[in-house]
């Protein structure tokens, strides 16, 4: 296990090493969340690296990687922990079978340990090996606001409460990191228990170097020609403007097809690498694309 980083500067190094390319803002309020025990909320488009945050803090730090994927309808008792109905109706017919079983007895067995099955929150309240977990709550804005209520107590105490076994509190907090795509505003409540950061979409030069952490293998004009394209695809008009995810992917599919350089033929055959939605797609072929990569070239172009 890993010790917690001691400095801003120890917070940024310590994600580089996991190929995380951190700014110093946000390695700023990393360092603050883990010094203060703050769950940290971050918030910003879909593919700007909220998620892989989480995973690289967990992998540098050496805990475990806990991930509660939040979606409409999502529950408390599905978020924390459900009973497993078929050993317990095992554990009935066997006590039946053996006879004049003890019926508070049998509540007891059948509410215990033995028959529980714990999910994201309360295995990120149970001691782990190697220290505190990392708790991701990934996509708090899909579920709806009776759970965010829940969430507010649960990482207010760092406790969870089964009925039938009663309070759990975690004996070492986790280290707990909340995302949100924005498609609906989280209460402010939520948002004053945590550290907030907003992700952005980074600069040219930013994901210049995003892009030689995660896919070294680019040739640096070729990655330069990716990295202006995309961001140029930022400026458009799109449904769904492409991430530093889509960045990666795009990059790894042109590596894979040996392309040393980019081409209006070559974006429209991996233009499902950026781009998701058939209409963005179509917006972005044939002219449009040769328009894009003209004004790229043109603007990267020496002086």
């Amino acid at each position: 296990m890993t010790q917690l980083p001691q400095s801003i500067d120890d917070t940024i190094k310590l994600l580089d090493g996991q190929d995380y390319v951190c700014g110093r803002a946000l390695g700023t309020v990393v360092f603050l969340s883990l010094k203060l025990g703050r769950p940290l909320f971050l918030e910003g488009e879909a593919g700007t690296g909220k998620t892989e945050i989480a995973k690289a803090l967990a992998a540098a730090l050496g805990r475990r990687l806990i991930r509660l994927q939040c979606y409409e309808g999502l529950d408390a008792s599905s978020a924390v922990y459900e009973w497993n109905f078929p050993a317990q109706m095992v554990a009935i017919r066997a006590a039946e079978a053996a006879g004049g079983a003890d019926k508070q007895s049998l509540q007891q067995e059948l509410f215990s340990d033995d028959f529980l099955t714990a999910r994201p929150l309360l295995e990120a309240m149970q001691p782990q090996e190697g220290g505190a977990p990392v708790l991701l709550i990934d996509e708090l804005d899909r579920t709806d606001e009776p759970f965010e209520a829940f969430l507010l107590e649960a990482l207010s105490d760092f406790q969870v409460t089964i009925p039938e076994l009663g309070t759990i509190k975690a004996a070492e907090p986790p280290i707990v990191i909340l995302t949100s795509n924005r498609t609906r505003e989280v209460h402010d409540a939520l948002k004053r228990r945590c550290l907030y950061h907003w992700v952005d979409y980074p600069d040219f030069a930013r994901e210049m170097e995003i892009l030689a952490a995660r896919a070294p293998e680019a040739q640096e004009a070729l990655s330069r020609e990716i990295v202006a394209f995309v961001q140029k695809l930022r400026t458009e008009d799109l449904f769904k403007k492409p991430g530093v995810a889509e960045t990666i992917d795009w990059a790894k599919c042109l590596l894979a097809l040996d392309a040393l350089t980019m081409s209006p033929e070559v974006i429209a055959d991996t233009m499902g690498a950026i781009l998701k939605y058939q209409d963005d797609i179509q917006k972005i072929q044939g002219s449009e694309a040769k328009r894009i990569l003209d004004e790229v070239r043109a603007e990267l172009a020496p002086a």
